[in-house]
C-alpha cells in the first residue's frame, strides 16, 4: 500500500487500536489495520505510539497485526458522477458494494467512490494563455439534467494555463489540462480529492439575507431560515425530526442536497433510500436524485463512522458552493455523533465533560456548523454560493438542558423544537 514501514497492534479496545513502531506519523493520517486492512485515522500520537480509529468493526483483530501508513489525510474525491450516489461514511458507494458483496460489507473492502472509467462530456471555457487563480473554471460537464458541474482549478494552485483539451468525451482522470505554476507545471483532471477536516477557502462570507424556502408553511411563515444559515430540530423520540427533515431535503428550494444519515435506525434510512429515488422536483419534474447526495451511516454501523459521515457531507456540500450553488445539508442526527466521540473519548481515558460528553463538544460542533454561510467563492470571476446546514438534535427524553442541545444552541442561528405533546396529537410540522 506504501513505502513507509509499518507499525504494530499493540492493543485493542473496541473502536480504538494503538500501534508502536509509528516514528513519523502525523495526526489524522489514514492508515490500514491489521491482515484485512480496516481503514482507520490516527487521531493521537505519543512518541512512537499512535492511537488509531477505525471506521470498521474491530472484532478478531489481534496485537501483533501490522499497521500500514498511507501518509495522507482522510480525503473525499469530488468529480463528474457523485451526484446521486448513495455512499456510507468513509465514502464507499453501497449501490456498487451491495453489487459486489451483497447486504452484508466485508471488511476492508474499498471500491472507488467515483466511475474511474465513465466518460463525461467535457466542455472548456478558457484558452491556453489565460491567467488562473484556485477557484477559476475551466470547463464544464453536463452531470445531471439538474446539476452541470463547474470543473474548477484546485483551491491550493494558480498560474497560466498551458494547454487544455478539445470539447470531447473524458474520463475523470484523464488530464484535460496543464498549469504553469511557480512550483512548475501542474497537470489538471476532473477527479480531485479533498482532505474532509479541512474547510475549503472562499474569498469572504457574505451576510444571509435570502430566505431558504423549505416548502412548509410553519417553518417559512413563522421560523425562516436563510441561505447560508443554521438550523436545528430537537425533540424527543417520535416527534418528527427524521420526517421534518426529508421533507426539507423533499422541497427546499436548495440547488443540491447532501443528506447525511448520521447513526439513525436503520429502517428510517431504508426509507430514505427507497423514496428519494421516486421523488419528482416539482420545479424541474426531474429525478429528485439528480440535485441530491446521500450519505447513509446507520446504527448499527461501526460508531466512529459517525464522524467521517458528518465531515464527507459538509466537503461535498462545499465542492458544490465553490461552484456557485445553494447548497442545503441535512444532518440526522448530531447527537449520535456526540454519543460516538463520547464513546472515544471514554476509550482514550479523556477527562470527561457533563454528562459524559468530552470537554471539546461544543468546539467539535462549532467546527462543523461554522462550515455552513454565503460566501464570495475563490476565483478571479465572481460568484456567490452558499451552505444552510439544519441538525437534527436527538436529547434522551427529550430534556432540553442535555448538553449536545445547549452546545448546539449556541451555534445555530434558527432554533425548532418539537413537541411531544403535539406529536402525541399527530400535530407534526
Amino acid at each position: 500500500m506504501s513505502s513507509f514501514k509499518p507499525g504494530k497492534v499493540e492493543r485493542v479496545a473496541g473502536p480504538v487500536i494503538v500501534a508502536s513502531s509509528m516514528l513519523g506519523a502525523e495526526m489524522y493520517e489514514v492508515v490500514r489495520v491489521g491482515d484485512q486492512g480496516l481503514i482507520g485515522e490516527i487521531i493521537k500520537i505519543e512518541q512512537d505510539r499512535a492511537t488509531v480509529q477505525v471506521y470498521e468493526e474491530t472484532a478478531g483483530l489481534r496485537p501483533g497485526e501490522k499497521v500500514e501508513r498511507s501518509g495522507k489525510p482522510l480525503s473525499v474525491e469530488l468529480a463528474p458522477g457523485i451526484t446521486g450516489q448513495i455512499y456510507d461514511g468513509i465514502q464507499r458507494p453501497l449501490t456498487i458494494l451491495f453489487e459486489k458483496t451483497g447486504p452484508f460489507v466485508r471488511r476492508g473492502l474499498t471500491l472507488p467512490p467515483i466511475d474511474k472509467s465513465k466518460k463525461w462530456h467535457f466542455v472548456p471555457t478558457t484558452k491556453p494563455g489565460a491567467n488562473l487563480t484556485g477557484g477559476d473554471i475551466i470547463g464544464q460537464v453536463k452531470e445531471t439534467s439538474l446539476i452541470t458541474q463547474k470543473i474548477m482549478v484546485p483551491p491550493n494552485q494558480s498560474g497560466k494555463i498551458s494547454s487544455i483539451v478539445k470539447e470531447g468525451d473524458y474520463t475523470v482522470t484523464e488530464p484535460i489540462g496543464e498549469l504553469e505554476s511557480p512550483n512548475g507545471p501542474v497537470t489538471l483532471f476532473m477527479l480531485n480529492t479533498w482532505p474532509v477536516r479541512t474547510a475549503r477557502s472562499f474569498r469572504r462570507k457574505l451576510p444571509s439575507n435570502t430566505p431558504l424556502l423549505t416548502g412548509q408553511r410553519i417553518i417559512d411563515f413563522f421560523f425562516p431560515i436563510a441561505k447560508g444559515g443554521t438550523a436545528t430540530i430537537p425533540g424527543a423520540f417520535g416527534t418528527g425530526k427524521t420526517m421534518a427533515q426529508q421533507q426539507l431535503a423533499k422541497w427546499a428550494d436548495a440547488s443540491v442536497i447532501v443528506y447525511v444519515g448520521c447513526g439513525e435506525r436503520g429502517n428510517e434510512m431504508a426509507e430514505v433510500l427507497e423514496t428519494f429515488p421516486q421523488l419528482v422536483d416539482p420545479r424541474s419534474n426531474e429525478p429528485i436524485m439528480n440535485r441530491t447526495v446521500l450519505i447513509a451511516n446507520t446504527s448499527n454501523m461501526p460508531i466512529v463512522a459517525r464522524e467521517a459521515s458528518v465531515y464527507t457531507g459538509i466537503t461535498i456540500a462545499e465542492y458544490f458552493r465553490d461552484m456557485g450553488y445553494d447548497v442545503a445539508l441535512m444532518a440526522d442526527s448530531t447527537s449520535r455523533w456526540a454519543e460516538a466521540m463520547r464513546e472515544i473519548s471514554g476509550r482514550l481515558e479523556e477527562m470527561p465533560g457533563e454528562e459524559g460528553y468530552p470537554a471539546y463538544l461544543a468546539s467539535k460542533l462549532a467546527e462543523f456548523y461554522e462550515r455552513s454561510g454565503r460566501v464570495e467563492v475563490a476565483g478571479s470571476e465572481t460568484r456567490v454560493g452558499s451552505i444552510s446546514i439544519v441538525g437534527a438534535v436527538s436529547p434522551p427524553g427529550g430534556d432540553f438542558s442535555e448538553p449536545v442541545t445547549q452546545n448546539t444552541l449556541r451555534i445555530a442561528k434558527v432554533f425548532w423544537s418539537l413537541d411531544t405533546d403535539l406529536a402525541s396529537r399527530r400535530h407534526f410540522p
